[in-house]
């Protein structure tokens, strides 16, 4: 028996239409090749279902049974498994005695890619790749060029690069009117090294999530939007207030600081502005929960654990820095008042919700 297999890796058909995969038989298959046709009449898969069932009505010499298997929209190795996994579908619900071969019909090298898997269950009597034949024009060409350039994914990825490569040359004039010959290279190639680092780590979908946050943030009233920017203030104030400190030790110590006073002196001079900066965060983000009927007694902890650790970070960064207030007396004042503190709100909290009603419109309710 020759089992016809039509392979869409990326599950454009279960994704465009309403067809649950595998679809299995002739009739079936058709009829998801014309729904798939209709919802979006570029997709190259439409044609491997028709190429699918023009072998099946072709083939006559022996039992033939045609499938459409799919992966997933990403295309990776989870892809490969769900094809498996709907490969053993297919042949469990063949009724048949006889040995079933495969036939692979596919529309180009990436859904190819998944034939070692199938092999792994069904012996392969061939694959056929599907190429539309007006691909070959130029004018076919040319739609094809602009139909991958007007995908803002594709666009990126090949438009960008090409862009920073052509910049070599103004970049290198630049340059040499500025007196610096050999920054052209050290510029393009940071360039293409910050965008591939970029694409690499989806940044501009963090970029897009944080936006999007902000806009709706901004439109809806949250109290966090205000409190996250005064943060970020005070933790530039705090860290040029640290980096100010490093420097007065430095120059009394006549240039020379070790790498942990370096650190205890950012520390002690940037530890009082980034508490004041997870403070007014934390206010923020519970008063915006209050708003939002999801209020909770144990969420006023978060101001107590900001100053607690506060405490107990200028304490031990004092003591190590040797400043004159700064004894053993004080390192123990400042550790211990830090865990009392973070002690005493997690137990006041933790009674004040138990013994309140919960409001109504919670998020527990």
């Amino acid at each position: 028996m020759l089992l016809v297999l039509c392979v869409d890796l990326d599950d454009d058909l279960g994704r465009k239409t309403d067809h649950d995969t595998p679809v299995i038989g002739r009739s079936s298959v058709e009829r998801a090749a014309v729904d798939l046709a209709t919802a979006d009449p570029e997709d190259s898969d439409v044609n491997v279902c028709f190429e699918g069932c023009h072998l099946y009505d072709r083939i006559t010499d022996e039992t033939v049974e045609v499938a459409v298997v799919t992966g997933n929209e990403r295309g990776d190795v989870a892809a490969n498994r769900e094809v498996g996994d709907e490969v053993d579908t297919v042949l469990a619900s063949l009724a048949t005695g006889e040995d079933v071969r495969a036939l692979v019909v596919t529309d180009g090298a990436q859904d190819e890619s998944v034939i070692p898997v199938i092999r792994s269950r069904v012996p392969i009597d061939g694959v056929r790749r599907v190429v539309v034949r007006q691909a070959q024009d130029l004018e076919s060409m040319y739609y094809t060029f602009k139909q991958v350039l007007s995908d803002p994914e594709t666009r990126g990825t090949i438009l960008v690069p090409l862009g920073i490569l052509l910049l070599i040359y103004p970049v290198a004039i630049l340059a040499d009117q500025l007196g610096l010959p050999g920054s052209t290279l050290g510029l393009v190639s940071a360039l293409l090294g910050l965008y591939i680092l970029g694409r690499g780590l989806a940044v501009e979908r963090t970029v897009d999530r944080v936006v999007e946050r902000a806009r709706t943030s901004l439109f809806t009233g949250r109290v966090t939007l205000v409190t996250y920017v005064v943060a970020a203030a005070l933790l530039v104030v705090g860290g040029v207030t640290g980096v100010e400190v490093v420097e007065t030790l430095r120059a009394t110590a006549g240039g020379q600081l070790g790498p942990g006073q370096t650190l205890a002196a950012l520390v002690n001079g940037a530890v009082e502005w980034f508490a004041a900066a997870g403070v007014i965060a934390s206010l923020g983000r519970i008063t915006d929960e209050y708003i939002a009927g999801g209020f909770r007694w144990r969420y006023l902890n978060a101001p107590f654990y900001v100053v607690a650790i506060a405490v107990v970070l200028h304490g031990v960064s004092a003591f190590f820095l040797a400043l004159p207030y700064a004894d053993l007396a004080y390192l123990a004042a400042a550790l211990a008042g830090g865990t009392l503190l973070g002690l005493f709100s997690t137990l006041a909290f933790a009674i004040a919700e138990q013994r309140s009603p919960r409001r109504p419109d919670s998020k527990a309710a």
